[in-house]
């Protein structure tokens, strides 16, 4: 058992107060974006074994068979598949999708053979493994996920009386449902100049209106994002895609080409350990539009929020359609729960103080925001601390 020590991502959307109140610390100035947890190359944890603090990374690549499990090494390779976050937005994030497994993996090898920097702004791919993500909210959670049905967003656009939107609109009345998605989302996307400074202040303005109006509707989302990130072509896309807010312990999952963005709250966020994210607006990033539209999937759906499902020992899982990674909360009581030992996790303890006790009797306490990585040793595990809530992040084998 190793207690963890993370990073902060300071990007420029993250809250000032949600990370700093999670791990017990003093707000700064800066927002407080994301707190990696996990062996990405970007921010590696790190764990002290007695000879000074190491990156999680390193020592996964020493031996992955010691950290991971043989079983582990056979299905997903050497390194750890998932990377485990604390997500908390103040302000809206891009509007994205991200590729499939296929899609990644002749998309990097295209940019490499080109000669492109891994670090470029105008790279896509910056490795060959797909992303689907999944979140699940701490608090009141809001955001966009996947299309809405033409008809809808139709009756959306109209309720808003901002006349540039009526060619949209006719697409979306007229046309069937993929080809329709499909042409209005390259149509906002190429609009520039004063024809897309004048349709995005129009519609601004009327969800501005709106949101006046009904100020918990989810017409204030749109608004919202159209304030934090005024003049954005994005935002006309943004309308495409379905409003949903989760409560605490609600989640969402997010598969390959599903466009998203999330608006605002607090969440635990687990992904496949992958960067390849196309943007489609809400962002001054680069926007590669041939590539998103070859991307994004234009089926309409509505969102499929997820509530977790009970398991063995007081677990509580998040069932998702991969193995790399597997997400589960705890709400521990009176008697400890078993963690088996047979593949990586990452614990994180978000409420009360938890206490993890190895087969050997060795001890482990997290308190709140504090986590620890168990290597697969084989071994299970207790942990317990009745009231505490820890969420778990390890495969499925």
């Amino acid at each position: 058992m190793d207690r963890l020590r993370n990073t902060v991502r300071p990007y420029a959307w993250g809250s000032l107060t949600a990370i700093p109140e999670l791990l017990g610390q003093d707000p700064t100035d800066l927002p407080q974006a994301e707190l990696w947890m996990g062996a990405h190359p970007g921010s590696p944890s790190e764990i002290d074994r007695g000879d000074g603090h190491r990156p999680l990374s390193e020592l996964i690549a020493a031996d992955p068979h010691a950290e991971l499990g043989p079983r582990a090494v056979a299905a997903f390779g050497p390194a750890l598949p998932f990377l485990l976050k604390v997500l908390a937005a103040s302000i809206p994030l891009s509007l994205q999708a991200h590729p499939s497994l296929e899609q990644a993996r002749a998309g990097f090898a295209e940019e490499e053979a080109r000669g492109i920097p891994l670090d470029a702004p105008r790279r896509n791919y910056r490795d060959d493994n797909h992303k689907p993500e999944l979140i699940c909210a701490l608090d009141d959670f809001e955001g966009l996920c996947g299309f809405r049905d033409p008809a809808g967003t139709a009756d959306l656009m109209e309720s808003l009386g901002a006349p540039r939107l009526t060619p949209l609109i006719e697409v979306l009345r007229t046309k069937p449902e993929p080809e329709a998605l499909s042409e209005v989302l390259a149509a906002v996307l190429s609009l520039s100049g004063d024809e897309a400074e004048r349709t995005v202040a129009e519609v601004a303005a009327a969800l501005e209106a709106k949101a006046a109006e009904d100020p918990t509707g989810a017409l204030a989302g749109y608004a919202y994002a159209a304030r934090t990130h005024p003049g954005d072509t994005g935002l006309l896309a943004a309308l495409l895609l379905n409003h949903v807010v989760l409560r605490p312990g609600e989640a969402l999952y997010l598969g390959a080409g599903v466009p998203h963005a999330y608006l605002r709250g607090t969440g635990v966020e687990i992904m496949a350990n992958s960067d390849n994210v196309l943007r489609c607006g809400l962002t001054p990033k680069h926007v590669d539009v041939p590539e998103l539209l070859r991307v994004v999937d234009f089926r309409s759906a509505r969102p499929d929020v997820l509530r977790p499902e009970p398991a063995a020992d007081g677990e509580c899982h998040y069932p998702v359609p991969i193995d790399e990674f597997r997400l589960s909360r705890y709400v521990l009581g009176a008697e400890p729960a078993r963690l088996d030992g047979h593949a990586p996790q990452i614990l994180l303890c978000t409420g009360g103080t938890a206490e993890l006790t190895a087969a050997d009797g060795r001890t482990l306490r997290l308190a709140r925001g504090e986590s620890a990585f168990l290597p697969a040793g084989g071994t299970p595990t207790a942990l317990a601390g009745p009231g505490a809530t820890v969420f778990r992040a390890t495969v499925t084998l």
